[in-house]
């Protein structure tokens, strides 16, 4: 009976232990939604992208922190912890790392904080200066203007754009802040930014 009892009892004992440390996977949905949140909202370098994008680059840092902290880490947890199988050591290996991108992303996010928000106020002094020449320069189909959306295709440049009759031929105007003195002009070609630069372009925005 006793011989019977004990593969029960070792069973039950790994499957505890199995559960005690199943919080790799749970750990990487919770955490890639928090990821794609601080990735969008406060990025470590560059600009804010879409959340589509958060996601995207959310997703493939926790699949490279699961695919290579568990191999790494699990061995040297279990050197600490001879008693951990050595399912378990992976599994804690990988939920830590999974921890730790989050916390980095989130620091860096934070460091990164003011110079996102300087990007910012430069952003609505871009959008304030385009609006206010379209509205003194552009044609009178363009007037009211509407449907402004601007992209931001490298450091200093604003392009924004307003709608007109034709869908294809919008009234643009780029704008420089880059130089001492801004520089607003109309740009001559009149292709709305959705066909520039594309829809999904991270540097693109409405309104």
């Amino acid at each position: 009976m006793a011989a019977e009892r004990a593969p029960i009892a070792q069973w039950r004992a790994r499957l505890r232990w199995r559960l005690a440390g199943a919080w790799q996977w749970p750990a990487f949905c919770v955490l890639t939604v928090f990821d794609t949140v601080v990735l969008s909202r406060l990025p470590f370098a560059g600009g804010r992208s879409t959340l589509i994008g958060s996601l995207l680059a959310a997703g493939l840092l926790n699949m490279i922190v699961v695919a290579v902290v568990p191999k790494v880490g699990g061995p040297l947890l279990r050197r600490r912890r001879p008693d951990l199988p050595r399912e378990v050591a992976a599994d804690f290996a990988g939920a830590v790392g999974l921890a730790a991108l989050s916390a980095v992303l989130l620091v860096g996010g934070l460091l990164h904080r003011p110079t996102l928000r300087a990007d910012d106020r430069t952003m609505a002094f871009a959008v304030a200066e385009a609006r206010a020449f379209a509205g003194h320069r552009a044609p009178k189909r363009y007037l009211p203007l509407r449907g402004q959306d601007t992209w931001h295709p490298g450091p200093g440049v604003y392009r924004s754009c307003f709608e007109g009759p034709d869908p294809q031929r919008d009234f643009c105007v780029v704008v420089r802040t880059d130089d001492p003195r801004t520089i607003v002009r109309a740009d001559p070609d009149q292709r709305p930014n959705a066909t520039v630069a594309g829809e999904d372009n991270p540097g693109h925005f409405r309104g």
